[in-house]
C-alpha cells in the first residue's frame, strides 16, 4: 500500500490536510518499552505549523494522543495508533482552486489517477500527512537511542543560494540547531537565510533549500545488499517526503570529480577496532553500514502554492489567473528537519 512504510516495523499513515484528524498505526513495535505522549510530542512540536514568522501561519498545536498499543505507559507489542486533530481547518480557502489545478502541485495527477481529489488543500499530498510519519519515527528514534545509542541529527544547510559551513559531525546536536528558527547551526548563515525567507514571504513567493543529516553510532553490518541497500532505502524514505527533489549520500555528486585514489577510504585501527581514515562512503559500503557516520543531504523545492498571480489553465483548458489564498510555508526546510530525522529512524529500525 502506498500509505505504508517498512516491513518488520511497519507504519501506515492516515488523514488529509483538512479532515478531522491525521495520524499513524505502527505494527511491529516491541513490547515492554516505556512510551507516553511526551516521548512523541517534541518532534511533532518541531514539525508543527505556526511555530515562527518564517512558517505557515496555520495555527495547529499538533498534540498527539496514543489510542492503543500501550498500558500504564508500556508498549504491549500490539499495534500502536497515534492521532493528531486538525483544529485549524479552513477548507473554504481553497474554493477557487476547485477547478484549477495548482502549477507543480499534485492536484492534477491525483485527479488523473483517482478521478477525484481533495478540494481543500492538498489532501494526502499535503505536508499534514507527515504528522503520522514523524510520530512513528519519534517512537523509532527512542528505541534506536535507548537500545543502540544511535543519534540522528539533521539541520538546514542551505536556503536558495545561501550555504552554511559544515558543522562537526561528532558534536553537532539539536540544541545547537534549534537555537534559531531556521534550524541552521551556522548563526551567520542562519541570519541571512531568515532574511531571505522573509523577503520571499513578503513577495508572496517561495524558495527551496537543503537539509543535511548525520547518523552516529550505527553498528557495522546493518542493511542488505542488492535491492534493499541501506542508502537505497534512505533515498526511498527521503524522496517520499513532500517537496523533496534530490538525495545524495556520502561524497554524493561531488565524488565524481575525484580520482579513485582520493575517494577510497583506507582502513585503519580506531579505538581497538577497524574503521576508515576518511568517510567518502558516507558510512555505507555495498548497501551495508560500515560503522562510520552515515551522512546524506536532501533537496527540497520551493513550495508549489504561492500567493503571486500565476497564469495557468483550468481543467477545461481555459486560461486563468490563479492567486492562492491558503496558508503555506514560504520555505519548507526549517520544518522538514524533524521529518528527515524521523524517516531516517524508520529506515534504521527496519534494518
Amino acid at each position: 500500500m502506498s500509505s505504508s512504510f517498512g516491513k518488520s516495523f511497519r507504519v501506515s499513515t492516515f488523514g488529509e490536510s483538512h479532515c478531522k484528524a491525521v495520524g499513524a498505526v505502527v505494527d511491529g513495535c516491541p513490547a515492554g518499552i516505556k512510551l507516553t505522549e511526551t516521548d512523541i510530542q517534541p518532534q511533532l512540536t518541531r514539525r508543527r505549523p505556526g511555530q515562527s514568522k518564517i512558517s505557515t501561519p496555520r495555527d495547529e498545536k499538533d498534540t498527539v494522543t496514543i489510542l492503543s498499543g500501550t498500558e500504564n505507559g508500556i508498549t504491549l507489542g500490539t499495534p500502536i495508533a497515534m492521532m493528531v486533530l486538525n483544529e485549524d481547518q479552513r477548507p473554504n480557502d481553497y474554493k477557487e482552486m476547485e477547478f484549477v489545478p495548482r502549477p507543480s502541485h499534485a492536484d492534477f495527477t491525483y485527479l488523473m489517477k483517482y478521478g477525484v481529489k481533495a478540494q481543500s488543500g492538498g489532501g494526502r499530498s499535503s505536508a499534514r500527512e507527515t504528522i503520522g510519519r514523524v510520530a512513528a519515527g519519534a517512537l523509532a528514534e527512542k528505541i534506536l537511542k535507548e537500545k543502540h545509542g544511535i543519534e540522528i541529527i539533521a539541520w538546514v544547510s542551505s536556503v536558495g543560494d545561501i550555504d552554511c559551513t559544515q558543522p562537526n559531525f561528532d558534536t553537532i546536536n539539536r540544541q545547537i540547531i534549534d537555537a534559531n528558527i531556521v534550524r541552521c547551526p551556522d548563526s551567520n548563515a542562519a541570519a541571512e537565510m531568515e532574511s531571505l525567507i522573509l523577503k520571499v514571504k513578503d513577495e508572496k513567493d517561495s524558495i527551496g533549500g537543503i537539509v543535511s543529516c548525520v547518523i552516529r553510532n550505527v553498528p557495522a553490518g546493518w542493511g542488505e545488499p542488492v535491492f534493499d541497500k541501506l542508502e537505497a532505502l534512505l533515498a526511498h524514505a527521503m524522496l517520499s517526503l513532500p517537496a523533496s527533489k534530490g538525495f545524495e549520500f556520502g561524497s554524493g555528486f561531488a565524488g565524481v570529480k575525484m580520482r579513485g585514489s582520493e575517494h577510497n577510504d583506507p582502513f585503519v585501527m580506531k579505538n581497538g577496532k577497524l574503521g576508515t581514515k576518511t568517510n567518502f562512503s558516507g558510512g555505507i559500503q555495498g548497501g551495508i553500514s560500515n560503522g562510520e557516520h552515515i551522512y546524506f543531504r536532501v533537496a527540497f523545492k520551493p513550495p508549489a502554492t504561492i500567493g503571486l498571480p500565476q497564469k495557468t489553465a483550468d481543467m477545461n483548458g481555459k486560461e486563468v489567473i490563479l492567486e492562492a489564498k491558503g496558508r503555506h510555508d514560504p520555505c519548507v526546510v526549517p520544518r522538514a528537519v524533524p521529518m528527515v530525522e524521523t524517516m531516517a529512524a524508520l529506515v534504521l529500525i527496519n534494518a
